[in-house]
Formats: structure tokens, C-alpha cells, sequence
């Protein structure tokens, strides 16, 4: 048996159990788990390996590549300047990004972004490897392309360009880069060890990912929307071990933290802005995530999906809890975070070993369900 260390308070012992069975049936490697209630820390569990070998121990500030369980940092960026007025969801990206309205974009609103259906869920132009690392060649590639559809008509999952979009609309505003605006204003106030571009003194305690055996997309049409998402820029898990990876900001899927530090950010949204003591945001502001963009059968994941600002949104076809105002993400591998304004609880699990799907596995949803059984 695999020792689970941490912070557990005993009417949540099904937390435990679950993280338990992770790595008993499930074959998890190395793995963290959190969940906050009332803006509190009530589970705080880690244990496993941080390596493939199995010679490195899981440690208590082990973080990991979450891929896109980033996305929910990046969409607390734009909300927060939502929250201070600095940005209208509403209002055309061109109120704050100008150049972005060439080949027919002008009238794209930034909530579009939010909601995946800008219609630029991949790019025309080629970003292989490291090209894909240079912010101002991404965004300006972006502002020049043609939507691949019609801009707030439907959702296509934008992969890893969201985190650009929504990146370029922070800098514009706040004059920093989305991972220097991170860091300064969420982070940091809420001690949230977390990273977008992660500095080379963090390297010593990242967690070997062990790849799935199947990419994105490789089930679909070569002339999908799907395909053409993953294709370009392309996804490719031994990428998270390089340098170039790790350093570069690729706000919709090179953020690294453990479920902790996805935790102490996110339960801000759970909380009505307030976590750890420190309010950060309007309880009005956090209730945005809840404004209903689009709810149709997603052109990249192949799901019907209710998408609000920034998240899932739970529904009957897609439940993720027993409450009406429940959001949620995850990232490709299997992290996953889930926040119930309902409940005021926010949940994470963060692993290095992979699954295949994009949206979570039985390891996250055994997590999420053992809450709930803990609550009830």
C-alpha cells in the first residue's frame, strides 16, 4: 500500500478512501488531492511516487504539468479584471486588443473566448515545438486568422489557443504578462503555489508525467475541426519535461501546481470571493461563471457541453455534484477542479500518471463523488 500523507478531518475519511483506491485499483502513481470548504482547507492528502521508477517520493510540495485545468486560472485572470471594471465581457476583444479584428473578427466579444466558440479552436499557420513558445508570433498569428467558424454559434474546445486569447486580453489591460498578473494578484495573496511559465529554481520538484497511450483526437476525421485542433499546434506529453516547456507561458495547458495550490486559487470562486482570509473578488463577480454562454454538442470534444464564463458547467446530461451551481474543469491526463458555489466547496486532483481523456476519468470523479458522500 501506497502511504497518504496530509491533512484529512475525519468526516471526510471517503476523501481518503478514494485517494486510497486511486492508487490500489486505479494504478496512480504519484497523486494529490484537496478540497476546501466555507474557504477552509478541510482535505490536503499527497502520496506515490513523483517518478515513472518509482525512486522519487511524492512530497508535500511536489507540483506537475496540469495541462488544462490551467484554463481555470487563466479565466479567474480575466474575471478578476472583470470584477474591477477594467474589462466588459460583453464588449469586442477590439475595445482592447485592436489588431485582433482582422478577417472578419471585429465584432468577437470576450466572453467568446471564455466560452470556446471564437472560432479559433487551432491555427493555420504551423507552430511546431518551441515556436509555439513565442507569445507575440502566437497572438499576432491569432489576430490574423480567419475564425474556422461563425464566432458565438457553437462551441469548439480551444485546446491550447484559449490560454493566448485570454492572455493577450490580460496584458493589454493590465500591462502584464498573464503569468506576471497570476503571480502578483492571485497567487501570491492567496499563497497558491502555482505556475504559468515556471521558473528553473521550481525544476528539482516537478513530477515526471508518464504519457497516455492515445494523443487527442486520434479517433477523428483528418479533416475535423478535432483533428485540425490537436494537429496545431500539437499536443505532446514529453514536451512537459523540456525546459522550453516548463519556462514558456501556454496559459490554456503548461500551468504546474498539485491540487493544493489549484485549491487555495479556485476556492475563491467557491467562497463568494473570499479564500484564506483574504477576499479577492465580489461574491457578485465570482456568480459570472454561472452566465450561461452555449450549450451544444462541442465541434472538438464531441459531448454536449453548457459552457459559462470560463467553465463546464454541471447539467443533468453532464452532472459533476447533487447542486445546481457547480463548475468545473480538468485537464488532459485526468486533473480535474471542481467549484459549488452551492456548497462553497472546491475540490482538486492532480497525478502524473495520464489517461487518455480530456475530461477526466473514474480517479477525479471517485474523488468528486466521495466529497459529496462526505457532505450529504
Amino acid at each position: 500500500m501506497v502511504e497518504i500523507l496530509g491533512l484529512c478531518e475525519p468526516r471526510f475519511a471517503k476523501v481518503k478512501a478514494a485517494f486510497e483506491k486511486n492508487f490500489r485499483d486505479h494504478g496512480d502513481v504519484g497523486a494529490s488531492v484537496a478540497v476546501s470548504l466555507d474557504g477552509e482547507m478541510v482535505v490536503d492528502l499527497w502520496g506515490g511516487f513523483r517518478d515513472e521508477a518509482k525512486s522519487l517520493p511524492w512530497e508535500e510540495n511536489t507540483i506537475v504539468n496540469v495541462y488544462s485545468s490551467t484554463k481555470t486560472m487563466a479565466a479567474l485572470c480575466l474575471l478578476l479584471l472583470a470584477d474591477r471594471g477594467e474589462v466588459d465581457l460583453y464588449a469586442p476583444v477590439i475595445r482592447h486588443w485592436p489588431e485582433f479584428g482582422q478577417n472578419g473578427k471585429d465584432k468577437v466579444e470576450v466572453r467568446h473566448f471564455l466560452s470556446h466558440s471564437a472560432g479559433l479552436s487551432g491555427m493555420d499557420e504551423v507552430f511546431d515545438g518551441e515556436a509555439f513558445y513565442n507569445w507575440d508570433n502566437v497572438v499576432a498569428a491569432l489576430a490574423r486568422q480567419k475564425p474556422w467558424w461563425e464566432p458565438g454559434t457553437q462551441s469548439g474546445y480551444h485546446a491550447i489557443t484559449q490560454g493566448h486569447l485570454i492572455g493577450e486580453v490580460v496584458r493589454r489591460v493590465s500591462g502584464q504578462s498573464i503569468g506576471a498578473f497570476f503571480r502578483d494578484e492571485i497567487a501570491g495573496p492567496l499563497g497558491a503555489d502555482f505556475f504559468i511559465g515556471t521558473p528553473e529554481s521550481e525544476f528539482g520538484r516537478i513530477g515526471e508525467l508518464i504519457p497516455p497511450p492515445v494523443q487527442p483526437a486520434g479517433q477523428v476525421a483528418a479533416d475535423s475541426v478535432a483533428a485540425r485542433t490537436f494537429a496545431n499546434p500539437r499536443l505532446d506529453a514529453a514536451a512537459s519535461r523540456t525546459r522550453g516547456w516548463r519556462t514558456a507561458e501556454i496559459p490554456a495547458a503548461n500551468g504546474h501546481g498539485n491540487a493544493r495550490s489549484i485549491v487555495r486559487a479556485q476556492t475563491v470562486m467557491a467562497n463568494g470571493g473570499v479564500a484564506f482570509g483574504q477576499r479577492l473578488m465580489s461574491e457578485a463577480g465570482t456568480r459570472r461563471i454561472f452566465d450561461k454562454q452555449l450549450n451544444t454538442t462541442d465541434l472538438v470534444l464531441g459531448v454536449p457541453i453548457l459552457f459559462g464564463m470560463g467553465y463546464g458547467l454541471s447539467t443533468p446530461d453532464f452532472p459533476m455534484g447533487p447542486n445546481p451551481h457547480i463548475a468545473f474543469w480538468g485537464g488532459w491526463g485526468g486533473s480535474t477542479v471542481v467549484v459549488d458555489q452551492d456548497a462553497r466547496v472546491c475540490i482538486s486532483y492532480v497525478m502524473n500518471r495520464m489517461e487518455s481523456g480530456l475530461m477526466g476519468d473514474p480517479r477525479g470523479f471517485g474523488i468528486t463523488q466521495a466529497v459529496y458522500q462526505s457532505l450529504a
